[in-house]
C-alpha cells in the first residue's frame, strides 16, 4: 500500500489497470524478483493504482523464518524480498521526480496451503481491478 492510499501507479479503466510511468516501474522491479533470485517464483499479480496484489513462491523453508535474537530477516526470507521490493521501486520512482512517494510501513502476508486457496487468490487477484470502486483501497 502506498502512503496515504496515493494513486501512484496509474488508475483503472474498463475494469483493466492502466498503468502510469511509476506503475511500469513497480511492475519492472516484480518482474526482476524471480530474475535475482533463484528460490523465488512469481505466480499471479496485479499492480493497482495504490497497491499490489502478488503471490511469491519461495523454495526454502528457512526463507519464510526470522532471526529470532537480532530481528533481523534471513536472506531471501519473505520479508526481505518485500522490503528490497519496495526500497528499490522507491529509489527509481524518486529519480523519476516524484519526492513525495512512500510506501506505508507494513504489508499483509498470508501463507498459501492448498491448491484450492491457492486458485481462490489467483482468482481475487485476476478480478481485482474489476472491483476497483468498490476496493477498500479506492481513492480517486
Amino acid at each position: 500500500m502506498t502512503k496515504e492510499r496515493k494513486c501512484f501507479f496509474g488508475g483503472v479503466k474498463d475494469s483493466e489497470s492502466k498503468l502510469n510511468d511509476f506503475g511500469k516501474i513497480a511492475e519492472e522491479e516484480w518482474l526482476k524478483t524471480k530474475q535475482i533470485r533463484s528460490n523465488v517464483d512469481l505466480d499471479e499479480y496485479v499492480i493497482m493504482p495504490n497497491h499490489i496484489h502478488g503471490i511469491i513462491i519461495i523454495n526454502s523453508d528457512a526463507a519464510l523464518e526470522e532471526e529470532p535474537n537480532d530481528k533481523k530477516l534471513l536472506s531471501n526470507s519473505l520479508g526481505s524480498i518485500v522490503g528490497q521490493y519496495k526500497s528499490v521501486v522507491t529509489k527509481r520512482i524518486k529519480e523519476n521526480g516524484d519526492h513525495e512517494f512512500g510506501w506505508q510501513a507494513r504489508y499483509y502476508d498470508h501463507i498459501i496451503r492448498s491448491e484450492r486457496s491457492l486458485d481462490s487468490i489467483r482468482k481475487y487477484i485476476e478480478y481485482n481491478p474489476a472491483k476497483w470502486e468498490v476496493d477498500e483501497y479506492y481513492r480517486r
